[in-house]
């Protein structure tokens, strides 16, 4: 979804006659939703830059240009992009991360990660060449028509009230050398660097039509996501399954392939103790569902089992490959019905009732996710609920199946995977 299209020559002429904003405004609040103020301060700021960016000859004034691209799936929204193609007739889309930042610190203990004053206090967030990068390989993962046409995305930032810091430049330190060279930054007084990294890649214009074909591509993971999972997969022992592990895997499958077959919502709820193997059998259905090029994703509550999981699948591969395929529970308040094909949810006893910092958004996380699926995995052990907020049971599940008019099938793991498979122990435990 675009908020704001133009060709170059229309948005010369919006900002020139103070009317760009405006129209940002009424479209946000017509595709999206209530602005603030803050927001609408940063777009007034950023595209005065960009204007003097954009401002030359040799930028076709019918290259394509998009303001707040909200990648789907996701709560992300790309700042800009000028779309054309090259001196060699490729379709080529240029990715703008814009910041208001005017001090960064780095933070060596932390991948891709910085300290900068957000939002009224110094807090931490991503490096924005990292963002752009992320961005741009969030499209290439699973935007089909990006894939087909074979659409060259070409992502930087530019920090436009930014400082050059000198030899030590936080910004630029080697430890985010990976991201900037994939995603090179610039900062004040570099309108003209950022103005030839354009001329670069946008030679001829097309008249927004390869933001159109970005915009109403179908979303499917690509075959190079889906070898990189199956090769993160191959030799890491820790997830191989057996026993009642394989038959819960290929029902799920299967009620995968009912669920878009008959166009109905199915939920799968899987009752297993611990060491029963429930995130190991997550896990490999993650993988599966991708490769076969349904939109999945692992869901928790806490953030631990997700970091730990991507970490161990992506071995030596760049942060932020897979990171998207591992959310949080309450990714799911605004979701429309059905986005996505299959969505697993491990420690689904874990579950909340609200979202949010302050648990004050939705109606509730078990029905968000049945809702947002057309298969939804719950993965569950109700003795394992450990704080007043846990709210999820089989029951709860059931009660927003029926009212979701979802088909619902129960299984159960019982193998043993910890302790050498003392039952002992495990009734003890």
């Amino acid at each position: 979804m675009i908020v704001y299209e133009a060709t170059k020559e229309e948005f010369l002429s919006d900002v020139f006659d103070d009317k760009l904003v405006m129209n940002i405004c009424k479209n946000y609040n017509d595709k999206i939703g209530k602005i603030n103020e803050r927001e609408v301060r940063s777009w007034d700021n950023s595209m005065q830059y960009m204007y003097r960016v954009l401002s030359d000859r040799e930028i076709p004034k019918d290259a394509g240009i998009a303001i707040e691209f909200k990648i789907p799936h996701t709560s992300k929204r790309i700042d800009f992009l000028i779309s054309g193609s090259d001196k060699d007739d490729r379709s080529s889309i240029v990715i703008v991360e814009l910041k208001q930042w005017e001090k960064v610190e780095k933070i060596d203990s932390k991948e891709a990660i910085v300290k900068t004053f957000i939002n009224k206090g110094i807090r931490e967030t991503t490096h924005p060449s990292y963002q752009a990068w992320s961005y741009a390989s969030l499209i290439k993962d699973y935007n089909e028509n990006a894939q087909k046409e074979d659409i060259k995305l070409y992502p930087c930032t530019y920090l436009h009230n930014y400082l050059n810091q000198g030899t030590d430049d936080p910004l630029t330190d080697s430890i985010y050398e990976y991201y900037i060279k994939e995603a090179p930054v610039f900062i004040k007084g570099d309108s003209g660097k950022l103005r030839d990294f354009i001329k670069k890649y946008i030679k001829y214009g097309d008249n927004k039509e390869i933001l159109y074909t970005i915009d109403k591509g179908r979303i499917r993971p690509s075959k190079s996501l889906q070898d990189s999972l199956n090769s993160m997969l191959q030799g890491n022992r820790e997830f191989m399954m057996i026993d009642n592990q394989k038959v819960v895997y290929e029902t799920a499958l299967h009620l995968a392939n009912e669920a878009l077959r008959t166009n109905t919502k199915q939920v799968l709820v899987v009752e297993g103790g611990p060491g029963t193997g429930k995130s190991v059998l997550a896990v490999n259905l993650l993988v599966e569902a991708t490769n076969r090029s349904l939109v999945a994703q692992y869901v928790t509550k806490n953030a631990a089992p997700r970091n730990i999981y991507a970490t161990k699948l992506k071995q030596n591969f760049r942060k932020g490959h897979i990171d998207n395929l591992f959310k949080g529970s309450g990714s799911y308040v605004n979701a429309p019905s059905g986005e996505f094909d299959v969505l697993i949810v491990d420690e689904a006893h874990r579950l909340n009732e609200k979202s949010g910092l302050f648990n004050n958004l939705g109606e509730n996380q078990i029905k968000e996710i049945i809702n947002a699926s057309k298969l939804s995995v719950f993965f569950i052990d109700e003795h394992q609920r450990v704080t007043l907020k846990d709210i999820g049971s089989t029951d709860t599940i059931l009660k927003f199946s029926k009212e979701l008019d979802a088909q619902v099938t129960n299984m159960k793991l019982d193998s043993q995977f910890r302790c050498n498979g003392s039952d002992g122990y495990i009734s003890w435990l």
